[in-house]
């Protein structure tokens, strides 16, 4: 693969994260069912099919395991009780953790850094270390993956 062609896959890799965090902050801060706001967002504007295809795959998968991956991150942070956490910060950490449990293709350390870029867009001014910290965790074997994958009720 050329190097311009890897350079504009990463920079629509980067493009669907934010959207699919986008979708997962709007899904945890409204009641609007999930696929709505997934066909909404979708629709609002130019998005290229490369684009929209792994954010439609990282936002349905993320959001689907929710349950799984705020155990994760609660098991990780105690300190930080998920209904207290930032929520930019609760969904950059389900949306990493739900490439990185299921992203093969994708290197652990590309996930992570995409990750503290999106909490240094998008979060406080400590939201890329928190973001860093708890990923670094759960990448370095700090954290068992649950045995199950749980899906969040009526997301089947």
């Amino acid at each position: 693969m050329s190097a311009d062609r890897k350079g504009s896959w990463a920079a629509q890799r980067h493009q669907a994260r934010a959207l699919a965090m986008q979708m997962l902050f709007e899904a945890d801060f409204v009641d609007n069912p999930a696929h709505e706001i997934l066909i909404r967002r979708l629709s609002e504007g130019p998005v290229p099919d490369e684009v929209a295809v792994y954010a439609r795959e990282l936002f349905r998968g993320a959001w689907q395991r929710r349950v799984e991956l705020d155990d994760i991150i609660a098991r990780t942070a105690p300190s930080w009780p998920l209904d207290q956490m930032a929520r930019v910060d609760r969904n950059i950490l389900r949306l990493a953790l739900y490439e990185m449990l299921e992203s093969s293709e994708v290197p652990l350390r590309a996930v992570i850094n995409e990750a503290v870029e999106l909490a240094k867009e998008y979060g406080s001014d400590a939201s890329s270390r928190f973001v860093n910290g708890v990923l670094g965790t759960v990448a370095a074997g700090g954290m068992d993956p649950p045995e199950a994958p749980a899906v969040a009720p009526g997301e089947q």
